[in-house]
């Protein structure tokens, strides 16, 4: 990296892993037809369920919950987990679920709980961190960096409420996570606080379309505002 001087920025070349995750975002958008869907959960059942746990020693983050209701929604939606490769839409029949993660340096992986439809929150939550200390080591498999069937990505802990992540392609759908926000709603002939959080769904419009995609949205939303340990 070269310093900054009067003559010039400061240059970064996008090389070593910053620059294959470049070339890989970059691929992701020409090679799939990306659409994104975007939604409000009510987390209070979530959030309900979140301190319930903590009562019973079991601590739990928002993200692992929120990782739990995904998987149990994907169960019900198969037309969206899984992969495009070539002219092809390979379903998958378990929920491998690739988490992304930031490290370090201004680099970003998302490797992949597999199988992820048999653990419950707590052992969501394990192999989640899991996955961050070996990926904070380097040593994640091949598998998890390439095998996943479904992304999420959390920025719940930022001011950014939703947003447009890029696909983790060749698979077929990402959903990004944003931070909950006290909202006011109607309730009765008054106003209540609710905490919302932003979901942002985006697709490959080659393997599922529209309405589909929204209704898994949808499922995904009633799921959260419905949500039991």
């Amino acid at each position: 990296m070269s310093a900054a001087t009067a003559s010039g920025p400061t240059v970064v070349p996008l090389r070593g892993v910053r620059g294959m995750i470049a070339d890989k975002m970059s691929a992701s958008l020409r090679e799939a037809a990306q659409l994104t869907h975007h939604a409000r959960a009510d987390m209070t059942a979530l959030l309900a369920a979140k301190a319930q746990m903590k009562d019973q020693g079991v601590a739990l983050s928002v993200e692992d919950l929120m990782m739990a209701a995904v998987v149990r929604t994907l169960r019900n939606h198969p037309g969206i987990n899984g992969t495009v490769q070539g002219r092809e839409v390979h379903l998958s029949e378990t929920v491998d679920l690739s988490v992304a993660i930031a490290l370090p340096g201004n680099l970003l992986v998302a490797p992949a709980i597999f199988g992820a439809e048999r653990l419950d929150p707590p052992g969501l939550r394990k192999a989640r961190r899991d996955l961050i200390a070996r990926a904070q080591i380097n040593k994640l498999t091949v598998p998890e960096m390439t095998g996943g069937t479904f992304t999420i990505s959390n920025l719940g802990l930022s001011r950014v409420e939703q947003f447009t992540p890029i696909i983790n392609t060749p698979q077929i759908a990402i959903l990004g996570i944003g931070r909950t926000v006290e909202t006011a709603v109607r309730a009765g002939d008054g106003l209540a606080w609710k905490p919302f959080a932003g979901l942002s769904l985006t697709f490959d419009h080659r393997a599922i379309d529209g309405a589909p995609a929204a209704a898994f949205l949808t499922d995904l939303c009633e799921t959260i505002e419905g949500f039991t340990p």
